[in-house]
C-alpha cells in the first residue's frame, strides 16, 4: 500500500509515535474522473498521490492539488484538508446579498481525472495537532499562522521538532514592548538651574544625562512630559568650551527640546527605528497619561537585542567619501540576507532597510552639497522606497522640493551628480525618470503643489503614475517641513477633485486580471518533461495589493504614513476595513515580498520578480495559492466599493 512520505511537510516534524500512529488511521481513496468526494468523506485530511483533484465552493473553482504524476518536477505532492471551512472565502469573494448558511456550507472536491488519494482521518490529525504545536500550525486554517511556520522552515528551525522549538528570537524582542527593557531613572532638574546643579545632580545618580523641565511646564496644568528637554554631559562640555560658568548659566541654554519620544507599549523595533532615523541615543519612555516613566538608553537597547543594524549606521554616519559609503551599502545588502536567513519577519527588514537606506541618501546629500542647499532643500523618496517595502536596490524613485525663492546656480548639477552616485553604489537610475535629475521633480514648492492640483485632473495617463509616486513619498533629510506642507496640499487638492477621481484610480489594481486560476493554466503543461512557466509576483500579488490600499487610504483622507502597514493601521480606525481584513491583507503582501527576496538571493539577480512553481514546496504552493485567493477577494471588493468591472 502507498504510503505517506515523512520527509516532506507537513508530517516531516512528527515524532516517531505520532507517525505510528498516522500510519494506522491512513487509508487509500480513490476517486474516478468527475466524481466528487461526498458529503460523509469531507471530514478527512488528504494527500494526492496521484491524479488531479479540483476544490470548488457553489460551482466556482478555489484551488487545485497535484498528484506525483503531476508533480514529477515539484518538491511534494499537494494535501487538503476537507473540513477546512469555507467562511473566510465567503466572507472576502461572495457578494453580501448572496445569502449563504455559514453553518451548512462546504467546499467541493472534485477529480479532474482518475486519482488516488490517502486519506487521513481528521480525528486522528486533531488528536495530533492538539499535543504537536508544530502540525497545528502547519495545517491551521489562519494564513497568519501558516505563513509563520513558512519562515520558521526558510530559517532551519522547521526541520525537526527540536530545533522547530527554538523561538525566533530575534522577531520576538523586536516585537516585545520596550519597557521590557531596563529604562535608566528619571531625574529632572529646572530649567532656570544652574549646569552645576544638573552636573552635581548627574554624577549623584551615575547618569550622563538629566531630563530637563521648561519654563511654561510650570505655568500650565495641562503640561505633559513630552515638553521636557534633556541636558548630557556633552552639553556641560560645550558650556565650558564656550567659557560660561556653569554655577550661574542655565540649563536652558545647552538643553535640546522637542525630544523624540516613545510610548511604553511601542515595540522594541520601533524604538531601534526611531534612534537609527533620527541618530539619538536615547528616548524618553511616556505612559499612557503622557508622563516620563523612564528613558530608554541606546546601549542598553542594543545589548537586550543584540542587533547589527546599528553597527551599519555608524559606518554610514562616519563615511567621509563615496568609497566608504560603498562599504557601508554592501553591508546592508548583506543585512538582509541574514535577517531573511534568520527567519525576521519581511515586514521588520524592509522598514529596517527604509531607515538605512535614508541615512545612506542623507549622507550622500551631505557630501554633495553646501549646509546653505541642506537647510533651503528636502530629499524625498518615493515608491517602494518610500513606503519602506523595497528590499532589494532596484530602481531609484526620488525628489527635490525647493524652498520658494531660493536658487542656487548648481542645483541642477547636484542633483544629476546625486542621481549618478546613488547608480554607483547600487541603486539603478529610474527607467521612468522619477528622480531629481528630472525637472518635474525637481522643483520650488509653490510649482510642486501646482503640478498635484493638475495631476487630479487626470488629463494624462501618467497623471496616476505621478500621484501614485507622491502619494508614497517619504522624508529623507533638509528642511521636512516642506514635505509637510507638499502632504497637506495633497489633502487639499483630492477634496478639491473630481468626485470620480478615486474610481478611476482604483482601476489600476484591477487591470491584471483575475490570477486566482494561474494553477488551472499550469496543470495542462505538467507532463514527464520539465517546463518553465512563472508568475510575475509584482503584477500579480503586490501591486494590486499596493495600490488598492493606496486608493482606500486616498478615498479616507490618510496622508501621514505612505507604508501599507501604516495605511492599513489608519483605515482600521477610520473603519474602513477591519482589523482581520487588514491582517491578512498585510500578510499576503508581505508572502509576495519574501517570495520576491528568496527568488532574488537565489539567483543573485535583484530585479527578480517572478516565481516558477515548480520549484516551491508543497507548503509554498498552498500559501501561495491562499495568497492568490486573497488578491483576488481584494480586488474584488474593489471591483464591488467603486462599481468597477473585474473579471
Amino acid at each position: 500500500m502507498p504510503h505517506l512520505d515523512f520527509t516532506q511537510p507537513p508530517f516531516d516534524v512528527l515524532s516517531a509515535a505520532e507517525r505510528q500512529s498516522i500510519k494506522k488511521n491512513t487509508q487509500v481513496r480513490y476517486l474516478a474522473k468527475d466524481e466528487t468526494l461526498p458529503a460523509e468523506d469531507l471530514q478527512y485530511f488528504y494527500v494526492v498521490l496521484k491524479g488531479h483533484v479540483e476544490q470548488l465552493f457553489e460551482g466556482d473553482f478555489v484551488a487545485s492539488y497535484l498528484g506525483s504524476n503531476h508533480t514529477a518536477h515539484l518538491n511534494s505532492s499537494d494535501w487538503f484538508d476537507s473540513r477546512r471551512s469555507p467562511k473566510s472565502f465567503i466572507e472576502d469573494s461572495v457578494p453580501k446579498d448572496n445569502s449563504i448558511d455559514l453553518q451548512s456550507a462546504a467546499y467541493q472536491f472534485r477529480a479532474v481525472e482518475d486519482t488516488l488519494l490517502l486519506q487521513v482521518n481528521g480525528a486522528t490529525v486533531d488528536k495530533i495537532s492538539a499535543q504537536n504545536h508544530l502540525i497545528r500550525q502547519l495545517l491551521s486554517e489562519s494564513l497568519p499562522e501558516r505563513l509563520k511556520a513558512l519562515q520558521l522552515r526558510r530559517s532551519g528551525k522547521g526541520l525537526n521538532a527540536l530545533s522547530y522549538d527554538d523561538p525566533q528570537e530575534v522577531q520576538q524582542i523586536m516585537l516585545q514592548p520596550v519597557i521590557d527593557i531596563t529604562l535608566l531613572p528619571v531625574h529632572i532638574v529646572d530649567a532656570n538651574d544652574s549646569l552645576y546643579q544638573a552636573a552635581k545632580t548627574m554624577t549623584e545618580a551615575g547618569l550622563k544625562h538629566v531630563l530637563v523641565r521648561p519654563k511654561e511646564y510650570l505655568q500650565s496644568s495641562n503640561s505633559s512630559d513630552r515638553t521636557l528637554g534633556i541636558l548630557s554631559d556633552h552639553d556641560i562640555c560645550r558650556a565650558v568650551s564656550d567659557q560660561q560658568n556653569p554655577a550661574s548659566t542655565p540649563c536652558q541654554h545647552y538643553a535640546s527640546f522637542n525630544l523624540r519620544t516613545i510610548d511604553a507599549d511601542a515595540e522594541i523595533g520601533d524604538a531601534l527605528l526611531t534612534m537609527t532615523r533620527y541618530r539619538i541615543h536615547r528616548l524618553p519612555v511616556l505612559d499612557t497619561k503622557g508622563q516620563v516613566i523612564g528613558v530608554l538608553a541606546q546601549s542598553d537597547m542594543l545589548a537586550h537585542i543584540g542587533q547589527h543594524s546599528q553597527l551599519i549606521s555608524i559606518q554610514i554616519d562616519q563615511a567621509a567619501n563615496l568609497s566608504s559609503l560603498a562599504s557601508a551599502v554592501e553591508l546592508i545588502g548583506r543585512y538582509i540576507r541574514a535577517q531573511h536567513q534568520n527567519g525576521v519577519k519581511i515586514g521588520n527588514v524592509s522598514r529596517m532597510v527604509r531607515t538605512l537606506n535614508a541615512q545612506v541618501f542623507t549622507k550622500l546629500w551631505q557630501l554633495i552639497v553646501p549646509d546653505e542647499v541642506m537647510e533651503n532643500t528636502c530629499v524625498i523618496v518615493m515608491g517602494s522606497e518610500g513606503r519602506g517595502e523595497q528590499i532589494m536596490r532596484t530602481d531609484q524613485d526620488n525628489a527635490l522640493i525647493i524652498r520658494d525663492g531660493y536658487e542656487h546656480p548648481k542645483l541642477a548639477q547636484f542633483a544629476a551628480t546625486f542621481n549618478q552616485y546613488l547608480a554607483d553604489l547600487g541603486y539603478p537610475l529610474c527607467d521612468g525618470h522619477i528622480m531629481m535629475n528630472n525637472p518635474m521633480w525637481r522643483q520650488p514648492l509653490k510649482i510642486f503643489k501646482a503640478q498635484i492640483s493638475t495631476w487630479f485632473k487626470n488629463t494624462d495617463p501618467r497623471h496616476s503614475i505621478y500621484l501614485s509616486a507622491i502619494l508614497d513619498g517619504e522624508y529623507v533629510c533638509g528642511d521636512e517641513t516642506l514635505m509637510l506642507q507638499v502632504r497637506e496640499h495633497l489633502k487639499t487638492a483630492h477634496r478639491q477633485s473630481d468626485l470620480m477621481f478615486v474610481r478611476q484610480f482604483a482601476r489600476a489594481a484591477l487591470q491584471f486580471g483575475d490570477v486566482n486560476q494561474w494553477w488551472q493554466k499550469l496543470v495542462p503543461l505538467l507532463g514527464g518533461k520539465p517546463i518553465s512557466y512563472t508568475l510575475d509576483l509584482k503584477k500579480v500579488g503586490i501591486f494590486p495589493l499596493v495600490h488598492g490600499i493606496r486608493t482606500l487610504a486616498l478615498e479616507n483622507d490618510i496622508f501621514t504614513d505612505p507604508s501599507s502597514k501604516g495605511r492599513l493601521k489608519a483605515l482600521v480606525q477610520a473603519r474602513a476595513l477591519t482589523q482581520e481584513r487588514a491582517d491578512t491583507l498585510l500578510e499576503a503582501l508581505e508572502f509576495f515580498m519574501a517570495q520576491r527576496l528568496s527568488v532574488a538571493l537565489l539567483t543573485d539577480d535583484k530585479y527578480a520578480k517572478e516565481v516558477d512553481p515548480t520549484t516551491l514546496s508543497a507548503l509554498e504552493r498552498d500559501l501561495l495559492k491562499e495568497c492568490l485567493a486573497v488578491v483576488k477577494s481584494f480586488k474584488d471588493q474593489l471591483s464591488r466599493h467603486y462599481q468597477l468591472e473585474f473579471g
